[in-house]
């Protein structure tokens, strides 16, 4: 397969077009992304390798800021991040599919996301967008046919802590997406999922919550919020995504992390995601946004063994890295 960073995705999706605002995002001067970039040796393969069809649920790809320029108002400068860096190291690790994941520093403008989509191809990406209220329904129908099956919520990104504004952010987001069939990914603190989830169970879509619902290992299993994000997955309402193991432990080989994934998926393992986070973008790294943020260093290979132990039966493994992803995000059996 050729991989390469191609034009303006803009141009290749027709019906996908962006309100005024973001167009003049688009324009406003960003750094090439020159100063860092990230190293791409070749991880070993895990062990046991993964079954056939392995997905990796969450990625992102930041691709030359000539032609995808950052949103000046972003958090911080992420490294480059190619799609045949992506493909490369899926090889290597035996992962066949991938979801592509919208990050902040693009904010609306989903041209990168949508590129990665149209270069790796229906069989193998999936992609979660954003969007807002100027968002067109032909702009929408244009991203679901490049492979787009949701719509990311970052709470994060702004450390939003109100529910009230957090509850009329994801109906809104809900009300737009939820006729389409498509899900809705929340990224988010767990004291503030866990303030909402009576509101969540009710919308009637799809949830998923980015990396582990933002549990941490330090605070254990009894922590602010995690009683109602495992009762929406025990519902089969929200998944999960075990993924970014380094944001939420403080050990070194992340094996504080084992009671809260054996927790999670103990409530129930036909909820249970798993993603990368490649490239392991790190925000606030630097002290000013525009400087490069270097990213974190990761054995993914180790992180997809520790996993592997912790579902203890390959039956769980296949519900995690395959049968889950392939329903949710639409693949073909």
């Amino acid at each position: 397969m050729k991989f390469g960073r191609g034009g303006d995705c803009l141009a290749r999706w027709p019906g996908v077009s962006l309100p005024s605002t973001q167009l003049a995002a688009r324009a406003a001067t960003t750094p090439r992304m020159t100063t860092l970039h990230i190293p791409s040796p070749q991880p070993r393969a895990p062990r046991p390798q993964l079954p056939p069809g392995a997905c990796d649920c969450h990625t992102h790809v930041f691709l030359d800021a000539r032609e995808y320029p950052l949103v000046a108002s972003r958090r911080y400068t992420p490294p480059p991040a190619s799609i045949g860096e992506l493909a490369a190291l899926h090889d290597a690790l035996g992962i066949a599919r991938v979801v592509i994941v919208q990050p902040s520093v693009y904010a609306l403008d989903n041209a990168a996301t949508l590129q990665a989509l149209r270069e790796l191809g229906p069989q193998r990406a999936r992609g979660v967008a954003v969007i807002d209220d100027a968002t067109s329904e032909a702009a929408l129908d244009a991203m679901h046919a490049a492979g787009v099956r949701g719509v990311r919520v970052n709470l994060e990104i702004d450390a939003q802590r109100d529910a009230g504004k957090a509850t009329a952010w994801m109906r809104s987001v809900a009300d737009r997406i939820g006729p389409r069939g498509w899900h809705m990914q929340v990224f988010a603190n767990l004291p503030l999922l866990g303030a909402c989830g009576a509101m969540l169970g009710t919308l009637g879509l799809p949830l998923v919550f980015d990396h582990y619902a933002g549990a941490q290992a330090r605070l254990g299993l009894k922590q602010e919020g995690l009683a109602e994000v495992l009762r929406l997955v025990e519902d089969g309402k929200a998944y999960v995504k075990l993924s970014a193991l380094y944001r939420c432990s403080e050990q070194p080989d992340h094996a504080d992390m084992e009671a809260l994934t054996r927790l999670f998926i103990g409530c129930n393992a036909e909820r249970m995601l798993w993603g990368s986070d490649w490239p392991h973008p790190r925000p606030g790294a630097r002290p000013r946004p525009e400087d490069v943020c270097p990213p974190y260093d990761v054995d993914l290979a180790a992180a997809i063994d520790a996993l592997q132990r912790w579902a203890s039966d390959a039956a769980t493994v296949q519900k995690i890295f395959v049968a889950n992803p392939q329903r949710l995000y639409g693949f073909d059996p």
